[in-house]
C-alpha cells in the first residue's frame, strides 16, 4: 500500500527518491481534539451576524487564517470584504468563545505517534493555521520536547493560510529539507491541498466529521483513521523509497 503511494507521489512531483527527514504536523484535529470547539465558536460568531453557517462548514474551512474565513463569509453573505475593525472584533469574539470552552483533549494516539516519529530519527515541525494561544501554550506540557518556538509555523508567521502552500513551504525551510524529504500529517482538506501544493507526501488522518472522500478528493497520498494507526504504521510510511 505505502510503496505504491510513494511511487505515485514521486512520479507526480518528478523526483526519484523519497527520503523523509522531517514530519510537518498540523495541530487542530491532529494533536488536540479541538475542532468541535472551533466549530461551535465559529457557528456562534456567524449566526450572531445572521449568516448561515453549520459545523460542517467550519471543518471545511479548517486551516484558513481567521481573516480568511471571515472574508469568505462576509463576501458570501454581505457581498463585501470585512473591514480591518470587523476582522479584529469578530475574530476576537471567536477566540474568546474558544477560550471559554472546556479544554480540548489530546487527540487519542497523538503522543504515541509523535514518539514513533522521534524514534525514527525524523524531526517534528508544527504547521498550523491556528493563532489560539490557549492551544499553542499547551504543546510543551502535553508533548514535551517535540516542538520549540523555532520549530513551529502558526497563523502569526504567514500572510496566506492553507490551502496556500506558504505554511508548508515555510515548514520545509525551518526543517532545512526539500519536499521529497518531508511528510505532512493533516486532517483537513485545505491542509491536504496545502501540503500537496508544496509538493510534499501528505498523510491524511480522518479524525473529524467529514467523509473519507472529502480528504481523498483533496489529494492525500495516504488516508488513515486515527493517530494510533499513524503510530503503528509510521515506520512503513517513513521508510525511504527510490524509483
Amino acid at each position: 500500500m505505502f510503496e505504491a503511494a510513494k511511487r505515485k507521489y514521486l512520479e507526480s512531483v518528478h523526483l526519484e527518491e523519497f527520503a523523509p527527514r522531517a514530519a510537518l504536523i498540523d495541530m487542530d484535529g491532529v494533536l488536540f481534539d479541538s475542532m468541535p470547539n472551533h466549530a461551535k465558536s465559529w457557528v456562534t460568531v456567524f449566526r450572531s451576524l445572521g449568516f448561515h453557517f453549520e459545523d460542517r462548514e467550519a471543518y471545511m474551512h479548517e486551516g484558513r487564517t481567521g481573516r480568511g474565513t471571515l472574508e469568505i463569509l462576509y463576501r458570501r453573505e454581505l457581498h463585501r470584504d470585512p473591514t480591518d475593525e470587523e476582522v479584529t472584533r469578530m475574530y476576537g469574539i471567536k477566540a474568546r468563545l474558544f477560550d471559554e470552552m472546556p479544554e480540548a483533549p489530546v487527540m487519542p494516539g497523538a503522543p504515541e505517534a509523535l514518539d514513533a516519529i522521534r524514534r525514527s530519527g525524523i524531526d517534528r515541525i508544527l504547521v498550523t493555521g491556528s493563532g489560539q494561544r490557549k492551544l499553542l501554550d499547551r504543546l510543551e506540557p502535553y508533548f514535551p520536547g517535540h516542538f520549540s518556538e523555532g520549530r513551529m509555523v502558526t497563523a502569526f508567521d504567514v500572510t496566506q493560510g492553507k490551502p496556500s502552500p506558504e505554511p508548508y513551504l515555510m515548514g520545509l525551510k525551518k526543517a532545512g529539507v526539500g519536499a521529497g524529504q518531508a511528510v505532512v500529517v493533516e486532517n483537513a482538506p485545505l491542509g491536504i491541498e496545502a501540503g500537496k501544493a508544496a509538493g510534499i507526501f501528505t498523510v491524511a488522518v480522518n479524525t473529524g466529521i467529514l467523509e473519507d472522500e472529502v480528504l481523498t478528493g483533496a489529494g492525500c497520498d495516504v488516508l488513515l483513521h486515527s493517530m494510533a494507526e499513524l503510530a503503528e504504521v509510521w515506520p512503513q510510511i517513513a521508510s525511504p523509497y527510490r524509483l
